[in-house]
């Protein structure tokens, strides 16, 4: 793990070198969005903030970044919404994951709960510490911002206040940490993406994730299984959303194993496109492995958030 550190940063550098690459992602500096960024690019890339993950998108789209950075969905919070539903119009590419381990801080400037009245953070970070605030500061006021690095910011700006949020952030914006791994699972991980405008080539282990829109009729959603099932193709995972253009009409999310260029994948993917309405490739791309932190002497950090 140390040695795979040392290459990422040199192979950073000499694309920094070669020309800067930029990196769209949800800032401000410190979200665990920020740290799954420097986990896949490394140091020597321009990370360019965004607000909201509409911008992330967007800067991708109109190329005013190579890459972008999303959080897509957490192990105990389940999808982020609001990143699925932005595949629907974009022409993005998926060209990579990674996951990170999720440990959340409670920050202040004192350092102490008896003075904390507000508690800041983006809702995912709130609800996978649901527990620990409902015992420990059932009073407080729990307020919604679009990252836990904001919510960082509120923080240093309110004497009264507390903000979820990462051990960088707490360096970062001059907090205290007044309670640690206030997370209620200790397993709490988070899935991010990496937005292109290509997929990767085949690597051996790869995944490939589509939206397909099928007909409101019996059996619809067993014909695209069975067309998987008849490549002996795996699924892993399936998720719908409201497809957004009428009332009770959905979408499925659907991540495969094998590359889209891969010959059993290829020749599923033809077979299933036929019983659909519509079918998008969304990419394909090498499959991450969630790495166990204290194996590799690591403290963590995921999500965003």
């Amino acid at each position: 793990r140390s040695v795979e550190l040392v290459f990422r940063e040199i192979v950073s550098a000499c694309l920094a070198i070669q020309r800067p690459v930029k990196v769209a992602f949800l800032g401000p500096e410190a979200t665990f969005t920020h740290q799954a960024g420097v986990e896949y690019f490394g140091l020597g890339v321009e990370y360019i903030p965004m607000r909201y993950v509409d911008g992330i998108f967007e800067a991708v789209d109109r190329r005013q970044a190579d890459f972008g950075v999303v959080p897509f969905e957490n192990s105990t919070e389940g999808v982020v919404s609001h990143t699925l539903d932005m595949f629907l119009s974009s022409e993005v590419q998926i060209c990579g994951e990674v996951y990170l381990q999720v440990t959340h801080n409670l920050l202040s400037l004192s350092g102490s709960l008896r003075d904390v009245e507000v508690v800041y953070s983006h809702p995912h970070a709130t609800a996978q510490c649901r527990k620990w605030l409902t015992s420990a500061l059932p009073r407080v006021r729990i307020v919604d911002v679009p990252s836990t690095a904001e919510a960082a910011l509120k923080a240093k700006e309110d004497p009264r206040g507390a903000a979820i949020a990462s051990e960088m952030a707490a360096g970062l914006y001059g907090l205290k940490i007044a309670a640690k791994q206030i997370e209620d699972l200790s397993e709490n991980y988070t899935r991010f993406l990496i937005l292109g405008m290509y997929s990767e080539p085949p690597t051996g282990d790869d995944k490939t994730s589509l939206l397909i829109s099928i007909s409101d009729e019996v059996g619809a959603l067993h014909r695209i299984l069975q067309g998987f099932a008849q490549y002996s193709i795996n699924l892993t995972k399936i998720e719908s959303r409201p497809s957004r253009r009428r009332p009770w009409d959905y979408v499925f999310f659907i991540d495969i194993e094998g590359h889209r260029d891969d010959g059993r994948v290829s020749d599923a993917l033809e077979q299933v496109e036929k019983v659909t309405l519509a079918m998008k490739v969304l990419g394909s791309y090498p499959v991450t492995r969630r790495r166990d932190p204290l194996d590799a002497g690591e403290t963590g950090g995921r999500d965003e958030e």
